[in-house]
């Protein structure tokens, strides 16, 4: 009988410590690599045993949703990702280990027009500005993308007095997914996140010399419970096994 017993209680053991070393982790990501992180999120889950909290929210603005915010207010993350340059504020702040601090991906602005809509031209930077002269409406995101457009693209273009007052930053949600409801006649936003949007006709990139490109990084809060699994995870996001997939979502592949 002990014989019989024995392996069954090793095979028990075993998965007790599997489900032991198994971690929660609470993820908050911001937009532009969201898409990506759908996409790779299910699968580090079912190679790791952890379960992942997904927590979505911008990576800067005056939205309660705004990842900083949210730090601010005390809730608890084991991994935050977003703009590059938002995520260092955190660092500064000792809100996020330094030594944490990951690279990810590139993201570009392209601009949509509601599904059905003809598609303007925008490939040189005499078409963006006509087409956003002509435009009725024009719609820009709250977070890094939106704050370019509103402080730099215009007036680059010549013609911030024209758009300021058709123009809107839209806060907290996806500038396509207002576009599709006729909200606005054209959006503006980092293509990652307006891809996923049903509703609206992708029309391009901007032009790259108008173009503005977001680095998106992530790290560990300070106050993280599980800082070794969470760095695991974000070794996984940046590793090059994942690159196809972070391509495919309308981002570029970091240089490495």
């Amino acid at each position: 009988m002990q014989h019989t017993f024995k392996p069954l209680l090793t095979l028990a053991l075993a998965a007790c410590c599997s489900l032991a070393q198994a971690a929660e982790l609470t993820v908050m990501t911001s937009g532009g690599f969201t898409a990506a992180y759908q996409r790779l999120g299910p699968q580090y889950a079912a190679r790791s045993g952890d379960t992942l909290t997904s927590v979505l929210g911008p990576s800067m603005g005056k939205a309660p949703q705004a990842i900083p915010n949210r730090l601010a207010r005390g809730e608890h993350a084991d991994v935050v990702i977003m703009v590059g340059y938002a995520l260092d504020e955190l660092i500064k702040q000792g809100k996020v280990d330094p030594a944490s601090r990951v690279e990810l991906a590139d993201s570009r602005i392209g601009l949509v027009v509601k599904q059905g809509q003809p598609k303007p031209a925008i490939g040189t930077a005499a078409e963006l500005k006509q087409t956003l002269l002509a435009a009725k409406s024009v719609a820009y995101s709250d977070s890094a993308s939106g704050v370019y457009v509103q402080n730099e693209l215009f007036s680059k273009l010549g013609i911030q007095p024209q758009l300021a007052a058709k123009s809107t930053m839209v806060e907290r949600v996806p500038v396509a997914g207002e576009v599709a409801r006729g909200q606005y006649q054209v959006g503006l936003q980092q293509v990652a996140e307006l891809l996923p949007v049903p509703g609206v006709s992708y029309v391009g990139k901007l032009p790259e010399e108008l173009q503005s490109v977001t680095r998106f990084a992530a790290g560990i809060p300070t106050g993280a419970a599980h800082p070794a699994e969470a760095k695991q995870l974000l070794d996984y996001l940046a590793s090059p096994a994942v690159q196809d997939s972070v391509r495919a979502t309308g981002l570029d592949s970091v240089p490495r």
